[in-house]
């Protein structure tokens, strides 16, 4: 296994991105050809494709979910949030939550690839909290326990 790893150091080392995929020199490929079988160079070449492409959609998806908490977090104010639930907002309620949703997952999978810091979150929070709280902000105000169902209308 050190060895193949070794050849697709080489191969990230040497390989030019072209129009379909990563390239090797005929003088590079020559010289692996000597050590390593035309299927193992294909087979280590793929490997460092798929690891550049997925380096380049971790940073994209960091950067992209970064502004998405930030955008997101404008609707964690209260007047932000209640326009987007009375419907005169740029975004409805279901819109932000199913964002919101997605956005959170992004998130956590990020926190295992981030290299740097995350994003602030205190206006995303404040907008989860709030698509959490939405429907049951009376019973809060109230204490009365959210509306249960009959056992004789089951």
């Amino acid at each position: 296994m050190g060895r193949f790893v070794d050849l697709c150091g080489e191969i990230a080392a040497e390989a030019e991105e072209g129009p379909e995929g990563l390239v090797l020199a005929p003088d590079v490929r020559a010289r692996l050809r000597a050590e390593w079988e035309e299927e193992d160079i294909e087979d280590a070449t793929g490997l460092v494709r798929d690891s550049l492409l997925q380096s380049e959609l971790v940073d994209a998806a960091d950067s992209l979910s970064g502004r998405m908490v930030e955008v997101l977090g404008a609707f964690g104010e209260a007047g932000a949030f209640h326009a987007a639930v009375a419907g005169t907002g740029p975004l409805s309620a279901d819109v932000l939550s199913g964002l919101a949703r997605r956005v959170e997952r992004l998130e956590e999978i990020l926190e295992v690839y981030r290299e740097g810091s995350p994003p602030d979150r205190r206006g995303f929070d404040a907008l989860r909290r709030r698509l959490m709280d939405q429907g049951i902000e009376e019973e809060m105000r109230s204490g009365a326990p959210p509306d249960s169902r009959d056992d004789e209308d089951e």
